[in-house]
């Protein structure tokens, strides 16, 4: 069972475990909210049809997650369902704090409820780097980095790991927690920069870059994401956090600069000479955090996971996926997203 199956992360591994494992039979569960939808997984319920099923339901009903969890005899659970954008977080940190935190409480009592007795099952939960907060410039996270949130969202998804981690201790819950560097890809909610970026200039409108753009994140794409989650769920120790990063640290403007570089040399503009023209500095977002790096040896040494994947490649391949899936930005801009920024105070 896959929480979350229908976004950006959760649709890349649902398509990644079904390729991957003919014996595999995955339960999508998903609420669809604004970030989730059936776009990102066209073809699938024809291509896997035995393997496959999709149920549209919370992961704040209680009622609902054991029914599933029971009726589809569920062994393993990959929970990737959480409210994401730290912009919408500030604007609405209530909701973050229902789904990320109640939400998990309510699988993990679950799991704990169906699978009583049980040995033969696992409980992975994906959270994220930022819940450490701010590196300086020297230095990396590690898994045993203390926690420093800044903002509702990630304090949120600190909020569900200690909750994870307390129930494998407390109840005896067979879990792993994993934590992830940003993600990039196919199917990305362009909310998100990448994607947003690419959105816009499409369109030649201006390219928001928040502060000075200097603010540095590691990279990694979510084929990568995808593998090292499986290797985990399937090999990872019960009770043991792994770090999962790109090695890919690029500031902010930088990655602007070249994604622009790149849509320069697939698709000229029409309006402006270079894309980089449109590249526009706004007011930066709240406590934001200046810069992320992953310290990934935990997971290489233990279960011999490295990425496949360079940025420059991995960008260059993003944004052909964008331009050759143009139906699918539409329909998400025209039904999901209508480019508008959150969070800003005041």
């Amino acid at each position: 069972m896959v929480t979350g199956g229908a976004g950006f992360i959760g649709s890349n591994f649902v398509r990644h475990l079904l390729a991957a494992d003919p014996a595999v039979r995955v339960i999508n569960y998903d609420a669809l909210t604004y970030a989730g939808t059936l776009a990102n997984l066209e073809g699938v319920d024809e291509q896997y049809a035995s393997r496959y099923r999709f149920i549209q339901a919370d992961i704040c009903d209680a009622d609902a997650v054991r029914g599933v969890m029971t009726d589809e005899n569920v062994d393993t659970l990959v929970h990737l369902a959480a409210e994401s954008h730290v912009d919408r977080s500030i604007a609405e940190p209530g909701a973050f704090l229902q789904t990320n935190v109640m939400g998990t409480y309510n699988l993990l009592e679950a799991a704990r409820e169906v699978w009583k007795g049980r040995d033969d099952v696992r409980f992975h939960h994906v959270g994220t780097d930022e819940v450490y907060g701010s590196l300086e410039p020297e230095g990396y996270f590690t898994e045993e980095t203390p926690y420093n949130p800044s903002s509702p969202y990630s304090a949120s998804k600190a909020a569900s790991d200690h909750l994870v981690s307390a129930w494998a201790r407390t109840y005896g819950v067979p879990a792993t927690l994993s934590l992830c560097s940003n993600n990039y890809g196919p199917y990305q909610f362009p909310e998100k920069l990448l994607p947003l970026m690419m959105c816009n200039a499409l369109l030649e409108t201006p390219l928001p870059v928040y502060g000075d753009g200097k603010n540095v994140r590691d990279w990694l794409h979510v084929e990568d994401h995808c593998r090292a989650l499986d290797l985990i769920v399937r090999r990872g120790e019960p009770g043991r956090s792994y770090n999962i990063g790109g090695n890919n640290e690029w500031r902010n403007i930088d990655v602007v600069e070249l994604l622009c570089d790149l849509l320069q040399k697939a698709r000229p503009p029409k309006q402006v000479k270079h894309y980089r023209e449109l590249i526009t500095f706004v007011p930066d977002r709240p406590g934001h955090d200046r810069r992320y790096a992953i310290d990934a040896e935990r997971i290489r040494s233990e279960l011999g996971w490295t990425p496949a994947w360079q940025f420059e490649d991995g960008l260059a391949q993003t944004l052909r996926w964008y331009l050759d899936n143009q139906h699918w930005l539409d329909r998400i801009s025209r039904e999901k997203y209508d480019g508008r920024r959150l969070g800003l105070l005041g």
